[in-house]
Parts: structure tokens; sequence; C-alpha cells
């Protein structure tokens, strides 16, 4: 695997390296050890899977308040999302920044999420499947979210928006927190 640090300090994308013949190909999403050399949680309490019907679909951004914070390994498994983190850790030097990754089916890509970032994403296919590793179990009392067109953010979605819930279209601004 292909540990690529991102802009934001602690975000990671993670490209497996295939070895292919005439079978197709075979390569390891997740190794254990491998993650914690990288310095990365390498123990996940759960996963979840997430299916978005139509393109433009816009879950997030959301993140679960201290000390729930979760930690997130999130790769596409079908179709392709445009995957977005803000950098919610008030004492980084990125603080309310936010970076996105194109992560797909076909490149096989995932994104390492700490603790201390929101999460969200857009479908950029009909169809789009997304598998989220979490380090701990989901605390419902503790989640939260950022409204995904806040000003404060300036998150650029790459596609007009089609689906959105309720809760994610009406968080409030970040500034009236």
């Amino acid at each position: 695997m292909i540990f690529e640090p991102l802009a934001l300090p602690g975000l990671v994308r993670i490209a497996p390296e295939p070895h292919a013949d005439a079978r197709g190909l075979f390569a390891r999403t997740f190794c254990e050890d491998e993650f914690a050399r990288h310095g990365l949680i390498a123990r996940f309490a759960q996963s979840s899977v997430s299916f978005n019907a139509r393109r433009g679909t816009v879950r997030g951004l959301h993140f679960s308040r201290d000390p729930h914070a979760e930690t997130k390994l999130v790769r596409c498994t079908a179709g392709a999302i445009h995957d977005v983190a803000v950098d919610l850790r008030p004492d980084s030097p990125t603080y309310l920044q936010s970076c996105a990754v194109t992560l797909s089916a076909e490149s096989r890509h995932a994104l390492y999420i700490p603790a201390g970032f929101a999460h969200g994403f857009q479908a950029l296919s009909d169809g789009a499947e997304v598998l989220y590793m979490i380090d701990r179990p989901f605390t419902a009392g503790a989640a939260d979210g950022l409204r995904w067109d806040d000003p404060a953010l300036a998150v650029a979605w790459p596609e007009p928006v089609t689906v959105i819930s309720e809760r994610d279209r009406t968080y409030p601004d970040w500034t009236a927190r």
C-alpha cells in the first residue's frame, strides 16, 4: 500500500498496489501492522455502508463531538464520490480548512480521516456505494454536523446537489455555534 499524506495534517490517501495476472488482480487494502507503522489508528470497531442511488447526492458534513470523535477509513466500492474532510481541531494550523479527493471503485483508493475532522461526500455517479471503517462504536448523542454550504467553510461541491437530507440541509452556520 502507498500512504500519501494530504494537505491537511493527519489526512492520508491510501492506494493499494495491485498485483495483476490473467485472473484479474489482487491488492491489500488494509494491514494493521502497516497502518501502525505509519502512525495511523489500526483497529476499527465498526463498519458501515452508504448506498447513494442518485448522482449529486450529498451526505454530510458529519462528525462526533468529543469524547466520541471518530477516526474513519473511507472507500468507494461502487461508482465514484467527491470526498471532503474539514479540519475542526481548534489548535490546528489548518482549522476550518477542507481537503477533497475523488474516491472510486476503479482506483480503489481510501481516505484516512482522523478524529477531529468533519466528513462528507457527493456522489459522482448513480449507485455510488461507500464503505466506512470506524474506530469506535457510534454514539448517537455525540453526532453533529456542519451545513454542506456553510459560507465559513467554502466547500466546493463539483455538481449540483440532487438529494440531501433535511438534517444535513439545516445544520446551523459554524459561526452561529
